[in-house]
């Protein structure tokens, strides 16, 4: 016991002499070095509690998570409401139960339809995904025995967001701009409409067998350029409906002008709180582009809805396509060469021709029309409003994403600057200074 104390006693005071060596012979930069890494050892040695907290989930949560709970709780909170006040409405089979779920279907679809990037390309219209969230709730067998809307409900739904859509359109418009291409917006606006509406009805006469006062309700719903009478068609004569049409259209161009004159010159400039009655104006145009989020969800997905597969003929389809393909060439065609003497470069022309492509809202809308009447007053005529109804359906689906692509991918590559913008920050500047 001894002799082994005594050496171990050796063996630490060689050990302290080691380790005093060192001390003695460390330099400033030695002790520097050993100072930051105690240091940075500390430091790694705090963040690892945290990084085994990062692993776990946290209370409450965060981020996507908390914006899924959030969202599914309003949900839940709207459907007792509107239970408390309509009682069966809202459950399934009911007319707001439909209309919820496919409000909240063509929503999700729009957003998931967002998510999808692919480089080089330009997002695809959010459209796209609603339209086909209704088609998936329709053709389901389970969902759409139990997702249903009433056609008063779905008329009345549609009607009113081609509403706000067109308040705002006309809030949109700049009047500088429509002065100065007065002509060529006359152009764009009639011709290629009207060329493009003749053709569908040529087309769907001889292709789809159709008679041609339906095919030029075809023609018109198709090139968008009007109200189509799809009810009076229907029901009512030629002369008629034509005498309709230009009532209508007289009513609202007067309506636009007395309005027109009365917002320049209501109120004047010796008003009080003139500020703010100009600012009610910028008030609505944000009130409306909020509504339209709501309602165009509801628009795409009742529209989607409305297409049943089984109805569908085997053929129809492909004959719905070829129609629609041959109109709108002859659109492409009529719009190049009613640009021809608007002053427009080759290829300013061809980016014109082609982004006047694509259809959406005035087709959903429409659409379903003449459907609904068919289904009420004249049953023997629902094959053919069925057929117009599938061509509006594929017209939404086939140029509203191509005429993106086409507007995304060419104008960066065919349209050049007429001006440059340094000279433009220049004269900004120049007018803010004085």
């Amino acid at each position: 016991m001894h002799t082994t104390e005594s050496k171990n006693e050796h063996v630490e005071n060689k050990n302290s002499q080691t380790s005093t060596i060192p001390q003695i012979l460390t330099t400033p930069d030695r002790s520097a070095q050993e100072e930051t890494a105690e240091t940075v050892l500390s430091e790694t040695e705090e963040t690892k509690p945290q990084m085994n907290k990062s692993k776990h989930i946290s209370w409450p949560p965060q981020g996507i998570l908390n914006l899924i709970i959030t969202n599914g709780v309003i949900l839940f909170m709207i459907w007792c409401i509107m239970w408390s006040f309509s009682g069966s409405e809202v459950l399934p089979g009911g007319n707001l139960f439909g209309v919820l779920i496919i409000f909240y279907s063509a929503f999700i679809g729009g957003k998931l339809l967002q998510l999808i990037r692919i480089p080089s390309v330009p997002p695809l219209p959010p459209l796209l995904g609603m339209l086909l969230a209704g088609f998936i709730i329709r053709n389901v067998p389970f969902i759409s025995d139990h997702v249903q809307v009433h056609t008063s409900w779905s008329s009345i739904l549609r009607n009113t967001a081609l509403t706000i859509i067109l308040i705002r359109a006309g809030l949109g418009l700049d009047p500088q701009a429509l002065k100065n291409l007065k002509r060529v917006c006359l152009r764009l606006s009639v011709g290629p409409c009207l060329m493009e509406a003749c053709a569908g009805a040529f087309f769907s006469h001889f292709i789809m067998k159709f008679p041609w006062e339906w095919g030029f309700l075809l023609g018109y719903l198709y090139s968008f350029s009007t109200y189509s009478r799809g009810r009076n068609y229907v029901e009512g004569s030629i002369i008629s409906n034509l005498l309709s049409s230009v009532r209508d259209i007289f009513v609202g161009v007067l309506a636009g002008i007395i309005l027109g004159f009365f917002v320049q010159y209501f109120p004047s400039g010796d008003q009080e709180k003139i500020t703010l009655k100009y600012s009610t104006w910028i008030g609505v145009q944000k009130i409306i582009s909020k509504t339209w989020n709501i309602f165009q969800p509801l628009l795409f997905g009742l529209v989607g809805s409305e297409v049943s597969v089984s109805s569908l003929e085997s053929n129809t389809i492909g004959i719905c396509v070829a129609t629609m393909s041959l109109a709108l060439c002859v659109r492409i065609l009529a719009t190049y060469i009613l640009m021809c003497f608007a002053g427009f470069s080759f290829k300013e022309k061809i980016f014109i021709a082609l982004s006047w492509m694509p259809k959406a809202t005035v087709q959903a809308v429409l659409g379903p029309l003449a459907l609904e009447t068919a289904r009420v007053s004249a049953p023997h005529l629902e094959s053919y409003s069925r057929n117009v109804m599938t061509v509006a359906f594929l017209a939404i689906l086939i140029t509203a994403p191509n005429g993106a692509l086409f507007i995304g991918l060419l104008g960066p590559k065919i349209l050049t600057r007429h001006y440059e913008p340094r000279k433009i920050k220049l004269q900004m500047s120049e007018l803010e200074h004085h």
